[in-house]
């Protein structure tokens, strides 16, 4: 295989820093991260290994704890030690790694250090500097915290599966059940969340000295996850509707958005925007049939910018082009030069081949001895300037690094903080004190990004023209709250386009804590005025198309100018670097080309149901703010600045290491399996119909004693004697007729009764809870206080998603230091331009008047 590694000639962001990971595999994800951003990860294994070296697929499908791809995926770039914390010389042996190192990432069952004398308050209050970062499934406090999950339970009572999955049948009723992507997913969604804080951890403890506790629970940090639904529930009392490989929304939409090829293959194509959809199929001698939509009867309820214009009917225009074509054949590059956003929908392992990805550093090779070859994972989330990211060493075999545990406590150098220590409103300082960011993001995968970074303390100040507003300002209730309380079916919304309009439910709930100006630059002025508060920011970020930034003055050559060690951050679709720079996404189009849809689904001949809320807005803010923070990180420690050039796509492809593996390995191409985990025994496994309207359950059966436990608690111990289901070697086989016989159970019962009767047990299960469950009906989210009230001009009080990770020391809060939500536009333009730079209210007023700002 030819080699695309580059050569390491750049530290990771978090070069010199040790993290210690303990525990089972959900907390696995965040240590890879940490690893491939450049820090030591020493993984502590108890003797018999790891859970997930026992998790398929395995090489040559021969199970072997050395040979899981699915621990080479999850534990590159680490190393392994063993300890058995049941002795006190695997506990002495903790204590000691624990002393040597930064950060202990600690994703054991709740208690199971704190049994053995190893808690998170004792270690820290013998190594005052360390980070614990903790990771469960359900929180540290709350009812539910000792209860069962596995990724699939956590994606249906998060919310994922209920905004995933087909159209309903023509009378609106759903005759399929909704679709739980599971990869590991879950695990992937939090462990990007405690990656980022233990940075801002890692940044505080630079000026403090002190460690803290980091406590993240998966349940939390995915029932926020799902995008437009939760506010559009807690604001308009309007639930969302999943829908065949778009994204979920109020009604089910009569534009399809894929098609399927001469092969069976599909593309996924955006039918609106007449103005360019009609000349370019016009080469195909089908433009005259696009219409412009003024003929149409219902319009979307979602209509994304590059998304309008056209008529439902221009898709049989669209169908009739893509048909023709064989799946390598159809002409969707050209259509992306056309401005239209067309991809192919990938399998998983396609995108390791394309020269794009390999431009970029995306994939890397790393050398399996004991195979005698080379494999491709993906390696990079992002290209830097001061940085890269590394991790070319394959996963380790059990207990290789034994020689580590003679490592010796280091020395923590303090930088002491040069800016006035302010505190929360929490009455503690905030991580990111002294960090400021010129924010020139929007719509979610960006801006996202900067509102995690200022509910860490950071001022981050949002630059609008109103010319060119955010366009997710949508979902103001028409009455406000009190019409919202008083509701019982959904309360009207206004869409304002007016400058400074309502700031809207959808906007408030991604830039709360931000201060927000008017700034032209394309104004001789207003350039000017930028590039002053570009020398008093530490970082810039953007999440505009390639070359926007540059052809307004303010790219990263022209920044470093003003500021040498600034920070430059941008994230696209498709990265600038590389062959598809200027090539158009939003969140579905990049899940379509990442993989991820291809991911998701019932077997063929079902088509790809997608991710239905899309998943790459929401995890590409999680991973656009880890690049920022890692880069704020290696500034503090060396005080380089550098670019930054991330991509939406490539946040999905990360998530695609099993299968492309397994592609390599054994040459299996990715099989979408419904709500079963395809490499998992699990049996039953699966979203089973409960009683109700479009009600259902998750269940695994990770084990025979699961199995009889179920049931038993069913009521039907024939079950247990059945010849098809005896082992689970059995189950496995027969999990059609597996799954039939469950569904017969649960059909008959409430879904909520039967979690709580399944769980007493021990049995992993979980309802697939719609928004309404989650605002209203669950209470561990309330025990672990996942939304905020905020107050928000023009919009009143609304709740919004609090930060996902508690920290003990430097508390997050989703106000920020403004301590409100969503600014709406230019709110704070008299107030940022007399701190920043020293203008009065009437050179504002002057500069206004001019067009300025």
């Amino acid at each position: 295989m030819p080699s695309h590694t580059p050569e390491q000639t750049k530290p990771g962001a978090l070069d010199g820093v040790r993290v210690v990971e303990v525990g089972d595999r959900i907390g696995e994800y965040c240590g890879l991260v940490l690893a491939g951003l450049g820090a030591e990860v020493i993984k502590v294994e108890p003797p018999e290994g790891a859970e997930s070296r026992r998790m398929g697929p395995f090489v040559d499908d021969v199970p072997d704890p050395e040979r899981s791809l699915h621990f080479w995926a999850y534990n590159r770039g680490k190393r392994s030690v063993v300890l058995d914390l049941d002795t006190d010389e695997g506990r002495r042996g903790l204590e000691d790694l624990a002393a040597a190192s930064d950060v202990l990432l600690d994703a054991s069952p709740v208690g199971y250090l704190d049994e053995r004398g190893l808690s998170s308050a004792e270690l820290r209050e013998r190594h005052p500097a360390l980070v614990v970062a903790r990771m469960t499934p359900f929180g540290e406090e709350g009812p539910r915290r000792n209860w069962k999950a596995t990724d699939l339970v956590h994606l249906a009572l998060g919310g994922q599966a209920m905004n995933n999955g087909y159209d309903p049948d023509p009378s609106r009723k759903y005759d399929l059940p909704p679709v739980a992507s599971q990869l590991e997913h879950s695990y992937a969604v939090a462990g990007e969340q405690l990656a980022f804080t233990v940075i801002a951890a890692l940044i505080s403890r630079r000026r403090t000295g002190s460690g803290q506790h980091l406590s993240c629970a998966v349940h939390e940090a995915l029932a926020k996850n799902t995008e437009g639904d939760l506010m559009s529930w807690i604001c308009l009392r309007t639930p969302f509707l999943r829908q065949t490989c778009r994204h979920s929304a109020p009604d089910v939409s009569v534009h399809r958005s894929i098609f399927a090829t001469k092969d069976g293959r599909w593309i996924l194509a955006s039918t609106r925007n007449a103005k360019l959809l009609g000349p370019f199929l016009a080469k195909y001698g089908i433009g005259d049939d696009v219409s412009d939509g003024s003929d149409e009867k219902s319009k979307d309820s979602r209509v994304l910018p590059g998304m309008e214009g056209g008529a439902a009917r221009n898709m049989d225009a669209v169908e009739h082009t893509v048909r023709r074509y064989l799946f390598e054949d159809v002409p969707w590059r050209e259509a992306q030069e056309a401005g239209l956003m067309w991809v192919p929908v990938r399998k998983p392992h396609e995108s390791a081949y394309d020269e794009h990805w390999l431009q970029r550093g995306t994939f890397g090779n790393v050398e399996h001895t004991d195979l005698g070859r080379s494999l491709r994972y993906p390696t990079s989330k992002w290209i830097a300037t001061g940085t890269q990211w590394v991790g070319q060493s394959p996963a380790p075999r059990l207990d290789q690094h034994r020689e580590l545990l003679r490592v010796r406590p280091r020395t923590l150098v303090r930088a002491p903080l040069t800016t006035p220590d302010a505190l929360s409103a929490h009455g503690k300082p905030w991580a990111l004190q002294g960090v400021r960011i010129l924010d020139f993001t929007w719509m979610l995968a960006s801006a996202g990004a900067t509102r995690f970074l200022a509910s860490l303390g950071a001022d981050v100040i949002k630059v609008e023209w109103h010319k060119n507003l955010d366009p997710r300002r949508g979902g103001n209730p028409v009455g406000g709250r009190e019409a919202r309380a008083r509701a019982t079916e959904p309360v009207p919304s206004q869409w304002p386009a007016d400058l400074g309009g309502p700031v809207g439910a959808q906007y408030n709930n991604k830039n709360p804590g931000k201060r927000g100006i008017s700034l032209n630059v394309k104004h001789p002025k207003g350039l000017e005025l930028a590039r002053r508060m570009v020398a008093e920011s530490t970082v810039v970020s953007e999440g505009f198309s390639p070359g926007v930034m540059e052809s307004w003055g303010l790219g990263y050559d022209e920044l470093r100018k003003i500021k040498p060690d600034i920070i430059y951050a941008k994230q696209s679709g498709m990265g600038t670097k590389g062959i598809y720079g200027r090539f158009r996404t939003i969140g579905p189009v990049a899940q379509a080309f990442a993989g991820t849809s291809e991911m998701s689904g019932l077997p063929d001949p079902f088509p790809p149901a997608g991710w239905g809320y899309s998943y790459l807005d929401w995890y590409g803010a999680y991973s656009f703010a880890l690049a920022i923070l890692s880069a704020v990180y290696h500034h503090d420690v060396t005080g380089e600045g550098q670019a930054i050039d991330a991509s939406q796509s490539e946040v999905g492809i990360f998530m695609t290491a099993v299968p492309t593996l397994d592609f390599q390995v054994n040459g299996r191409v990715w099989e979408r399996a419904g709500n079963r985990s395809p490499y998992s025994t699990a049996a039953p496994e699966g979203l089973y119909r409960t009683r109700g309207d479009d009600r259902w359950i998750a269940i695994t059966c990770r084990s025979d004693d699961d199995w009889v436990a179920l049931a038993k608690e069913a009521g039907h111990p024939e079950w247990l004697e059945h010849a098809d289901f005896r082992t689970g070697a059995d189950r496995h086989r027969n999990r059609e007729a597996l799954d039939r016989l469950v569904t017969s159970w649960t059909a008959e019962h409430d879904g909520f009764d039967l979690m709580n009767r399944l769980q007493v047990i021990g049995v992993a299960a979980g309802v697939a809870q719609t928004t309404q469950d989650r605002v209203e009906n669950d209470p561990q989210l309330a025990a672990l206080d996942w939304l905020t009230e905020l107050d928000a001009t023009n919009f009143g009080r609304w709740p919004v998603a609090a930060p996902s990770v508690k920290m003990s020391d430097t508390p997050q809060y989703a106000g920020g230091r403004v301590g409100r939500g969503a600014p709406t536009y230019g709110e704070h333009n008299y107030e940022v331009y007399e701190e920043l730079l020293g203008l009065s209210r009437d050179e504002v007023d002057s500069l206004a008047a001019e067009d300025a700002i």
